[in-house]
């Protein structure tokens, strides 16, 4: 029996005003307050609860007990405040899926703010692939054994930053493979026929294997990862074969063509929100379907168990070694330039706008380098540390701060003391949360997404002034000015943050802060 691992990618950007922690009604979502709203009724919700029938058999089907999935880690804070009865069926899917399996769970982590992680620098990386991991262990009550990158980008520096965390494997797209060989003393076929490397890549690489990835300076650590099925997953997502499980059955079994293992990834909104009663399409092929043609349903951690690598992978670290991702076929260019990769938007429209912007928001992380450093031995013992640390007090709001802040400063501190430690944590958290992805994918800088990054730079703007820091709003907003909006009427990022952001700069109370 071949298995079948299908994984969904379930994210949404945060849209929480910084100042208020509360998402305020957006228009385009009509009839629904917001796009969380919206998306929650048409995909995060169903997909938890579905009744299908087959052959005069009806039952009751959580999709999420039954896929590979993850979660955005912001995506289920909001979910646990907004709509606990669908938050409790995700977290029991994966309870239910790791007694099924011999422990491993459906459920995989997720680098905590969606920032492209090849483009992070050192401190952040780590700290996105931490947070992930905690956040993981706070809801889920047990370690993470993969983690999902942010449009699956990655390098060799990400892959050897997961392998420094203790992580198992984790998935890619097809393309991002560069060289396979087999692993000295395999017997298996199915890859190159000896010790040589060969070349990889969507057209050659064998997806229905697992890979070993050697840590570059490790030889002896490594990570197992899995290519998904390029073309299926595609036609999956855009080409309709959703349209009846049968359709999406015989897709997989085509594609599966005596190999051992098929498995596929999409975006999750992909079943419900992009494609109507692809939740009930998902769920009758899951439990009927799929089955009765021979798959057996499984997820990465269990196959893996079965059939450990036999054959080792070298990935493509992309244009001038910046990284790769699934959504980019200029490697990691959409997150920082003009690259050509858009969504929506008129003809003549241009992406030039995203290499100004991030220009901004490193000026604004870089110019707080410093400034956080100097906390040390002041405030903390070690910084970074705190920062990496601090996860425990946004997934926990009963985490005592006085005994956080003593632990992390070797002593107790002043009223006034403690509330500087925790307002630089709060800053530290904003200048994290504005890399998120999104703010660089679509067509304009003028788009929700772009205008959600800009304000965490701005709420990181109205702390340091709360600090008394040397001002840094001038110079940003000079950088800013150079992201240029397709609509003329709109002007620049420095009008748009002028328009949208400004007005939110509201007076922060210090017991306001990281509550």
């Amino acid at each position: 029996m071949p298995a079948l691992i299908i994984h969904g990618h379930f994210y949404q950007p945060p849209r929480e005003n910084p100042w208020t922690g509360i998402v305020e009604t957006e228009p385009d979502a009509a009839p629904f307050h917001d796009w969380n709203e919206r998306i929650h009724s048409e995909c995060y919700r169903p997909n938890s609860l579905i009744s299908v029938s087959a052959d005069g058999k009806e039952q009751s089907v959580n999709n999420y007990a039954g896929i590979s999935f993850n979660f955005g880690p912001t995506l289920l804070s909001w979910l646990e405040r907004n709509h606990a009865d669908t938050y409790a069926r995700i977290i029991e899917a994966d309870r239910e899926s790791a007694i099924a399996r011999d422990g491993h769970g459906n459920a995989i982590a997720q680098a905590y703010g969606h920032a492209i992680l090849p483009l992070c620098n050192e401190r952040d990386l780590r700290t996105q692939i931490r947070w992930g991991i905690a956040d993981f262990r706070f809801r889920f009550k047990r370690e993470p054994e993969a983690m999902w990158l942010p449009e699956t980008a990655c390098d060799d520096r990400v892959l050897g930053a997961l392998i420094d965390e203790g992580l198992r494997y984790v998935i890619l797209a097809p393309h991002q493979a560069a060289r396979v060989q087999k692993s000295a003393g395999s017997q298996s076929s199915g890859g190159p026929e000896d010790s040589k490397w060969g070349a990889a890549g969507e057209q050659s690489i064998n997806t229905g294997l697992a890979y070993r990835y050697v840590h570059r300076d490790l030889p002896g650590e490594s990570i197992a990862v899995f290519f998904y099925d390029g073309p299926t997953s595609r036609a999956i997502a855009f080409e309709k074969v959703l349209r009846s499980s049968r359709e999406l059955v015989d897709q997989l079994e085509r594609s599966v063509n005596g190999r051992e293992m098929e498995n596929v990834a999409t975006d999750g909104e992909t079943y419900g929100h992009h494609f109507k009663f692809g939740d009930i399409c998902l769920a009758h092929a899951l439990a009927f379907e799929a089955p009765q043609r021979g798959f057996a349903i499984t997820n990465y951690g269990a196959y893996l168990d079965a059939h450990p690598p036999e054959f080792e992978v070298q990935i493509d670290n992309g244009p001038d070694c910046q990284g790769t991702s699934w959504s980019c076929e200029h490697g990691v260019g959409r997150w920082q330039r003009d690259c050509g990769c858009h969504t929506g938007g008129e003809p003549e429209w241009n992406q030039k706008w995203r290499g100004p912007l991030r220009l901004a928001l490193d000026f604004l992380r870089d110019e707080n380098v410093a400034h956080f450093e100097a906390t040390r031995g002041r405030l903390f013992t070690n910084p970074w540390q705190a920062r990496d640390d601090s996860i425990v007090l946004i997934l926990d709001q009963y985490q005592t701060r006085e005994q956080f802040v003593y632990e992390h400063a070797g002593r107790w501190l002043s009223a006034d003391e403690q509330w500087r430690a925790l307002a630089f944590l709060e800053l530290q958290r904003m200048l994290l949360l504005m890399y998120t992805s999104c703010g660089w994918f679509f067509s304009d800088i003028s788009g929700i997404e772009t205008i959600q990054i800009l304000k965490y730079a701005g709420r990181a703007i109205d702390l340091m002034d709360q600090l008394e820091l040397p001002p840094a709003r001038e110079r940003f907003l000079e950088i800013l000015a150079e992201a240029k909006s397709n609509k003329p009427e709109v002007g620049s990022g420095a009008d748009i943050y002028g328009t949208f952001v400004e007005p939110l700069r509201l007076s922060s109370m210090k017991d306001k802060v990281f509550t």
